[in-house]
């Protein structure tokens, strides 16, 4: 069955960085794309980047662009997320996901049919 595990969260100060993991197992990773999410307190899950099964190319939110890194190592079967320059903004529970076959490709959660159980990310200020 699939499974994806998140690591990698914490407590950080502003300005700061953080790595998180998400470990793949169940399916082809190589195959899918796969993306990282988050959801903040009252607020809806929201799509931050995702990424290509083999090329690499990358999709990110305007919220992070220039600050966090979307990487995967297909023969470990991880995906990543580098976050730097955080800001209290960035809090949220952040999850990794894997793409539906085929519907189109972008940052919308509906598009997303596997969820890992969230990483908590906390930024103060």
């Amino acid at each position: 069955q699939v499974q994806l595990v998140e690591s990698g969260g914490g407590a950080v100060q502003a300005g700061g960085s953080l790595r998180l993991s998400c470990a793949a197992s169940g399916f082809t990773y190589s195959s899918y794309w796969m993306g990282w999410f988050r959801q903040a307190p009252g607020k809806e899950r929201e799509g931050i980047a995702i990424i290509s099964p083999s090329v690499g190319n990358t999709i990110y939110a305007d919220s992070v662009k220039g600050r966090f890194t979307i990487s995967r190592d297909n023969a470990k079967n991880t995906l990543y997320l580098q976050m730097n320059s955080l800001k209290a903004e960035d809090t949220a529970m952040y999850f990794c996901a894997r793409k539906n076959t085929g519907g189109g490709v972008g940052l919308n959660p509906t598009n997303f049919g596997y969820w890992g159980q969230g990483t908590q990310v906390t930024v103060s200020s």
